[in-house]
């Protein structure tokens, strides 16, 4: 699923070949890519300027103001897991999946939304909507300082990975970028946020920083399906140092990378590196089966 790096890297690329520009055309494909109203999502954009691009966590807002003066729209992009946003030329071949066209101008571009899994999501929001959407996320983990970041991992008892991934508190982090700060960092994915020193909280804010800015540079890391506006791949994937390199020689100390599955997502680690501590968040493995009683427990590879 694209994060932070990659959604900031789409968003770079909306400022540098779409700001200015006017959509004259709107064509969905398929609703169910649309949040909301599919009718009222091709009237709200049609014929307004692209005027700015935000980016909080994983969300994009883009800007859009109509010549009338009307009260301002903005379109949201959620990429989801398989979500590509490119401009086009018009007349390029349509590939697969293609779900919604904007065109641009003279009708010589457009900007086109490919989603082959349907996860992500466009939609047309107010500035009163898209304050409440972006309001209920947490700070964004690019931006996020050191005191925001410290103050919400006081007291917390889950694991430090799941916390790492909880947009509703350092919004941006997925899978790849938290496994990656939390070896740049050399903390256990289950450590306990509220018992990591503040030493070790330091470290592993300067860590999200670190891989976040990296990555951004490099373009965001591509596995199949992530393209930024020009569709071309991201660059971050051969700097991956733990992330699904499983059984393979840790690049620091040259023991084995190790796979723990913790709430149902995996999580990447060298156990030298990143020593277990004594006190853990708790695991709790899948339900109790009725057929057979037998409970889950943590799975570790």
């Amino acid at each position: 699923m694209p994060e932070l790096p990659e959604v900031e890297t789409v968003a770079q690329g909306l400022r540098r070949r779409a700001l200015g520009r006017r959509i004259v055309a709107v064509e969905v494909h398929h609703d169910s890519i649309i949040a909301g109203s599919a009718e009222e999502f091709v009237s709200t954009l049609t014929g307004r300027k692209l005027t700015n691009v935000s980016r909080k966590g994983k969300a994009i807002a883009v800007e859009l103001t109509a010549d009338d003066g009307s009260e301002l729209r903005f379109l949201l992009v959620r990429l989801g897991m398989t979500g590509q946003l490119t401009v086009t030329p018009h007349d390029a071949p349509i590939e697969s999946h293609t779900h919604v066209f904007m065109t641009l101008d003279d009708g010589r571009e457009e900007l086109r939304f490919r989603d082959a899994r349907r996860f992500g999501r466009l939609r047309s929001l107010t500035s009163a909507e898209l304050e409440k959407v972006l309001g209920a996320l947490g700070p964004d983990a690019q931006r996020v300082s050191e005191a925001q970041f410290m103050a919400s991992m006081r007291n917390r008892k889950g694991a430090i990975k799941s916390w790492l991934m909880n947009q509703n508190l350092v919004a941006g982090l997925g899978n790849i970028y938290a496994d990656e700060a939390l070896f740049e960092a050399r903390i256990h994915p289950l450590s306990q946020p509220g018992r990591v020193s503040a030493d070790k909280a330091h470290q592993l804010y300067k860590a999200v920083r670190k891989v976040l800015d990296r990555a951004v540079r490099l373009g965001g890391t591509t596995f199949s399906d992530y393209m930024d506006i020009e569709g071309r791949p991201g660059a971050f994937l051969s700097k991956l140092r733990v992330y699904q390199h499983t059984g393979e020689p840790c690049r620091r100390c040259g023991h084995a990378i190790r796979r723990m599955v913790i709430g149902g997502r995996s999580s990447h680690f060298c156990a030298q590196c990143q020593p277990r501590p004594r006190a853990t968040a708790k695991m709790r493995g899948p339900k109790k089966s009725v057929r057979s009683g037998v409970r889950g427990k943590l799975k570790e590879e």
